[in-house]
């Protein structure tokens, strides 16, 4: 148990060391985040879980180059941005050779890269199974294996996004659902395949309030929102409403992108509030 004994604790650099510590109000000695120095690359980072991914690594000291498709992005997001269509392998390759030519390196990939699109069994076509595999599958192996390709050599970080729906199921996005649970599958796969590469391969289950999470309202309709609101409040303990992305989803990537998540690898992490509880 830590007793206080009313004394200022040493100051510390992010390696432990011992160091001065500033005074108020004087910034002549800088300190450092917790991924200070890490190079890291985000795909998808234009909006949503991808935009907080940017904000929430630069904020801890990263440097990032983050890529869009379409959506242009904030000039003020603290990246140097890429244009990249993620379903196109030969186009992930060039993004990522420019990206390790302008950082000098690769530590992390977040790859945000993705899309939910509802899809009700019964009603799907070739169209839609096509279109959710490219942009939520094929963008995740691509980028996955292009960033190991850089990895191999000094390990890394991975991050890919899953989702609740490919563990509970969706009688309304079942497409998305069944591309999110390969996804996870291909995160378990990679993570054992590239262990002895010092590469670690993770995905997080997200219950965040972004744009996808509009679509799902908008596709029900308003007269839906109540009964909405009302099974978000019953299936979320903690607070009984989606997380904020910076806010709850923020701390976790810059935890899985340092060095204190070197011993996971594999697994899908659920940032929820409580939503589906893994594991038992």
């Amino acid at each position: 148990m830590a007793i206080d004994t009313g004394r200022r604790q040493p100051y510390r650099d992010r390696h432990g060391k011992p160091r001065p510590r500033p005074a108020d109000g004087d910034r002549s000695i800088p300190v450092t985040g917790p991924l200070d120095g890490r190079r890291a690359v985000v795909t998808g980072a234009a909006t949503g879980l991808g935009a907080a991914a940017v904000r929430a690594l630069s904020a801890a000291g990263a440097r990032v180059v983050a890529t869009y498709h379409q959506t242009e992005p904030d000039d003020g997001a603290g990246a140097a941005w890429l244009q990249c269509d993620a379903r196109d392998a030969a186009a992930v390759d060039a993004m990522m050779d420019a990206a390790v030519t302008r950082l000098g390196g690769l530590d992390v990939l977040v790859n945000a890269a993705g899309l939910w699109q509802q899809g009700v069994p019964g009603t799907i076509t070739a169209a839609d199974i096509d279109f959710l595999i490219g942009t939520n599958l094929k963008t995740t192996i691509f980028t996955n294996q292009a960033a190991h390709a850089v990895m191999r050599r000094t390990g890394g970080r991975i991050i890919n996004f899953g989702s609740a729906e490919a563990v509970m199921g969706s009688p309304i996005s079942a497409v998305y659902a069944a591309a999110k649970g390969a996804v996870q599958a291909w995160t378990r796969s990679a993570a054992k395949a590239w262990a002895s590469d010092n590469v670690t391969v993770n995905a997080l289950a997200p219950a965040m309030q972004t744009r996808g999470a509009e679509r799902l309202r908008e596709f029900l309709g308003p007269a839906a929102a109540p009964l909405i609101d009302q099974q978000i409040k019953a299936s979320i303990p903690l607070g009984g409403a989606l997380g904020d992305p910076d806010r709850d989803l923020g701390p976790v990537l810059v935890f899985l992108a340092g060095a204190g998540s070197h011993f996971i690898t594999g697994q899908l992490l659920a940032v929820d509030g409580g939503l589906v509880m893994l594991g038992g």
